[in-house]
Parts: C-alpha cells; structure tokens; sequence
C-alpha cells in the first residue's frame, strides 16, 4: 500500500461531539477505511445513527464479523464484542473485557498495529481514565501515527492526558481539526514496516476469545497482590506496559487508574458494612451498661459503658473517613 489506508479513533465521555466533526470532514474520496469504538451503554440504540449523521458522505456500517475492509467506509463497534483487525476483514471478538468494557478502544488500536503497522492512524479522543494509551502505544511501535485530542478541547480530559503522559504521541490537535488532518495524512506514504512484539499479538489473540490461562499469562505479566475487580482473581503485573496495567487470569484487563477506580466503590462499601457493625457494637455495649447501672453492678456498667464509648470513637473516626472519601466533612470540621 502506497499511502496510510487505515483509521482508527476511539473515546468515551465527551467523544461524541469531535467524531461528529471529525466525521464530516472527512471527503467522499477518501481512500481510508475508519473504525470506531465509543464506550457507550451496551444496548444503546442512538450511537449509529448519530454517526450516520455526521458522515454524510461516507457510507457508515455497524461491524460484524467476516466483514471485508473498504476504503471511503466507516465501521462502527458493536455491544458487547471487540471490534478486531486482520489483513481485509473484520473480527468480531469475544474476549475478556478490557477496564470493565466490551468493545473497548485497545483491543481495536492493538490489532489495527499488528495488521496494518504503519499504514495506521490511531486517534483518541475525550473520555475518563485511560483506556486507549496502551492501544496508541502498540500503533506508535509498529510504525502507526497517533494523535490525541487536545485535553484544553475535551470535555473530559483524563483519557487525553493520560495518552500524552504515558506515550509519544504525533499529533496534538483540537476536535475540530483532527478530520482535515486526517484527510491530509491519508494521502501520505507509510513509513518503513516494523517487526510487531509477540505481546502485542498475545493480546489481540486474548481479544478474539482465545484460550488464557496462568501459562500464558506468565508470557505477558508476573503475579502481583492485587485482585481484579471484575472476578476477584488474581492480577498480573504486565511487564513493560505505558501505562501500568493488569490482567487476570481469565483474561480480564486494567489499567492501573481503572483498578483504582473500582476499588474505591470496594473501599467505600466495606467501610460502610464496617460501620454498621462498629455502631451496633457500640449500641449493644451501651445496652448493657444500662443494665449494670439498673442492677447495682457499677463496675460492670462502668465497664461496658468505657467499651461503648471505645466503639462510638471508632465509629466517629470511620464515618469521618467516609466523608473524606466522599469530598465533604462533617459538620464544623474545618478543612485541613
């Protein structure tokens, strides 16, 4: 191939409007086949015709598997499969989830890099956490462009900004701006071809559905002690990884900033149930301290009502934790 024949763009929160101003500048000519995957609700109905809108001069297909691959197309991801490259076709992959989503922006950017190298251009765009920069990373080493949009321009900006601290990116660019790009880019030659890294392989065959398990896993990653949020088994360190990441050993992925994030629902949740059995506990002791007063037995009063006042400090010092976690404070507390 004389010139760079493949895109692929991926977001999340924010993403729609940039890929409907990317997609509609794009020309009817176009001699490049697009690929997209936003993480959207798994059975969302609006996403295809939204894109269809945009790309008025470009045909628009939701993937399936088998597909050919046409230049002047745009492709869209599916609920729940991986939208996967290989040489002319389209997979549709089944694999593990990566950071809890099903299409998700890697598993696309990856097997676009091992099919393409560097006839790929890789965009990202607005979204939370840092899906995709692992993704940007594989394109960058196989030969790919990359451009991420312009954190000031998203309208969340942590994926954006989690690519440009993680990876050397191409291109920093505007939403607005990106589709001339692109329609510029398309029309240049590929550079060299480069030998794509066996873990980047290992993990589009994860992707497509391919059987994982602690053997495999250890070509990838070293066990770590951690427990993935999505199974509670056993997470690996991937060796090497921009940005640090995670697999189980059924095959489920994370960013560290992912692991992170669900953890904190975890963390909140056990402080809570801890809270409830610190109170009780305290409500009990109290109980009888009562009792001990109402029988004449000081010393015991006295020492279950020592105890109560132990456990509703205890208590105190969670629920200000709790608080704390939650971005406010308890009533009179200055700020620290």
């Amino acid at each position: 191939m004389t010139h760079r024949d493949i895109i692929v763009i991926g977001g999340s929160s924010g993403a729609t409007a940039p890929l409907k101003a990317i997609l509609h500048a794009l020309p009817p000519d176009l001699a490049a086949a697009v690929f997209v995957v936003l993480h959207v609700p798994a059975r969302s109905l609006g996403l295809l015709a939204t894109v269809t809108a945009a790309a008025a001069s470009l045909p628009v297909q939701a993937a399936s598997d088998g597909l050919a691959i046409r230049p002047g197309q745009i492709y869209l991801g599916v609920p729940d499969h991986h939208l996967l490259l290989a040489e002319g076709l389209i997979r549709l992959g089944r694999g593990p989830r990566e950071n809890m989503a099903r299409p998700s922006i890697d598993p696309l950017f990856r097997s676009a890099a091992v099919a393409y190298g560097p006839r790929v251009i890789g965009v990202l765009l607005s979204g939370l956490l840092n899906d995709g920069a692992s993704g940007l990373e594989a394109i960058g080493r196989c030969g790919g462009v990359t451009i991420v949009q312009d954190p000031a321009d998203a309208l969340a900006d942590e994926m954006p900004r989690s690519a440009l601290a993680a990876v050397n990116v191409d291109l920093t660019i505007p939403g607005a701006r990106i589709g001339d790009v692109l329609a510029d880019l398309v029309r240049e030659a590929p550079g060299p071809a480069r030998p794509v890294p066996a873990e980047i392989r290992l993990e589009v065959d994860i992707a497509a559905g391919e059987r994982i398990d602690s053997g495999v896993l250890r070509r990838l990653g070293d066990p770590v002690a951690l427990t993935c949020p999505h199974c509670s088994g056993v997470l690996s360190d991937i060796r090497g990884a921009s940005p640090l990441r995670f697999r189980c050993q059924v095959g489920h992925a994370f960013t560290a900033e992912a692991v992170a994030h669900e953890q904190e629902g975890a963390v909140d949740e056990a402080l809570r149930v801890a809270l409830r059995i610190i109170e009780e506990r305290a409500e009990l002791v109290e109980r009888m301290a009562e009792e001990g007063r109402r029988n004449g037995r000081a010393a015991v009063a006295e020492m279950y009502g020592d105890r109560a006042r132990e456990y509703r400090h205890y208590a105190d010092t969670v629920r200000r934790a709790l608080l704390t976690g939650s971005g406010t404070r308890p009533p009179g507390e200055p700020e620290a």
